[in-house]
């Protein structure tokens, strides 16, 4: 009588453990209403199991499992929790995977004590464990690759929706298992040994994929930072400029003292020091926008120390609809890939960039023009450089004018290279 009555709550336990874990597997949020939904539907199925049970026996009633729990759980998570249909079928045939291992340590106690009554016992104990454990260390990590991608989702659900047929088929619906047939005895190691290795090779190549965008991610967060620091850099030009501005009273009292005394070769040279210090610190003013000539400047100097033409042509407001980072790491990625393609041309003369920037229904217009030594190869309309640590700087100017819904694209055009973008 016991074993019995043990034997008909593990069956209960069975049922309550594999549609919790399949509520955890598809992603159904934890709220008080769904925890509601989630024990009315356990009630609604013990009763539907029972009342099987009872008219119909325990055999039938394994058989028509799949259509009186597992079909309409499925149902139930796509149509009332909104969850894909792919989600939920994989949800409920990894739940089903989740109580076999339970069923074999039921089993092995059983076996070990010679105990039917053992083996419900240590069963339903079993599956109090692996509820904890699968709830802990599992559930997120199987979320998230269900809900990465399709192909994921399949991968993920392959051995489960395997391994549910081949029970079914060779233990539920035939004893062809029990009766020693070699293939059947075969098919889930075999099964188990090709998902092995196709899941080596993929996540092996998702791997490499990650690192491959890591080492991008690091690379822009450093020319990002460059950037950050160059600007600094730039804004403490522009104030020792002011400082330089504000100190003229003084310069102005020496020069009357020298002229006092009629020393016009000392005024002349300190008019030519002068003049030198605050072209050395003042930055040439392109346009209205203050950030924008102070990065202009500093490439401007570059330029002329490459023995470059630089040529610009900027009609900007005082504002922009991009921060003084997003604006220095945008123009000076687009600048420095410009002058690093004319130090490679040997002869000075053919050293030319050519840059244009205007705003259009308060959008930043860039047209910016360079020669160029050897042509560029381009992928997916990235100029490609061969140099390591190189090429990044397309991808930060890329991610700058997406981030704020512009176009962009990088050509060659009789003997140009162009950059050209709005944003």
């Amino acid at each position: 009588m016991a074993v019995t009555v043990i034997g008909l709550l593990r069956f209960g336990v069975s049922l309550v453990f594999g549609l919790t874990v399949s509520v955890l597997f598809a992603g159904i949020e934890p709220t008080k209403k769904n925890r509601l939904v989630a024990g009315l539907l356990c009630v609604i199925f013990l009763s539907v199991q029972t009342a099987s049970y009872w008219l119909l026996g325990l055999d039938l009633t394994s058989k028509l499992y799949p259509l009186i729990i597992h079909l309409p759980l499925i149902v139930i998570f796509s149509l009332y929790h909104k969850r894909p249909w792919l989600i939920s079928a994989v949800s409920v045939l990894s739940g089903y995977l989740c109580c076999q291992a339970p069923r074999w340590f039921g089993f092995l106690a059983g076996a070990a004590l010679d105990s039917r009554l053992a083996d419900h016992i240590f069963y339903i104990a079993f599956v109090f464990l692996a509820y904890y454990f699968l709830k802990r260390y599992v559930a997120g990590s199987v979320r998230q690759l269900m809900e990465k991608s399709t192909k994921s989702c399949l991968f993920l659900g392959g051995v489960p929706l395997f391994y549910y047929l081949f029970d079914y088929m060779t233990a539920i619906y035939t004893d062809v298992l029990y009766s020693g047939a070699e293939w059947a005895v075969q098919f889930m190691p075999s099964t188990i040994s090709v998902f092995y290795f196709v899941f080596v090779i993929l996540y092996y190549a998702e791997t490499q994929k990650q690192a491959s965008l890591q080492r991008e991610k690091d690379m822009l967060d450093a020319q990002f930072r460059l950037a950050q620091t160059e600007f600094a850099s730039l804004r403490q030009l522009q104030q020792n400029a002011a400082s330089y501005r504000h100190d003229m009273r003084h310069h102005f009292a020496l020069l009357q003292g020298l002229a006092s005394k009629e020393h016009i070769e000392g005024i002349k040279e300190y008019l030519q020091t002068a003049q030198s210090d605050m072209d050395a610190i003042t930055p040439t003013r392109f346009c209205g926008n203050e950030t924008v000539n102070l990065i202009l400047s500093a490439f401007a100097a570059k330029a002329k120390q490459g023995s470059i033409l630089l040529t610009v042509d900027a009609k900007l407001p005082d504002l922009l609809p991009f921060s003084d980072t997003e604006l220095c790491s945008l123009l000076s990625n687009a600048l420095e890939n410009a002058i690093h393609a004319c130090e490679q041309i040997p002869d000075s003369n053919k050293r030319i960039i050519r840059l244009r920037m205007y705003s259009k229904n308060n959008k930043l217009c860039i047209d910016l023009h360079n020669s160029f030594q050897a042509e560029p190869i381009f992928r997916q309309g990235f100029p490609v450089s061969k140099e390591q640590e190189h090429g990044f700087g397309t991808k930060s100017i890329a991610q700058i004018v997406e981030k704020h819904g512009g176009v962009f694209q990088f050509s060659v055009k009789d003997g140009w290279f162009i950059f050209q973008a709005t944003a």
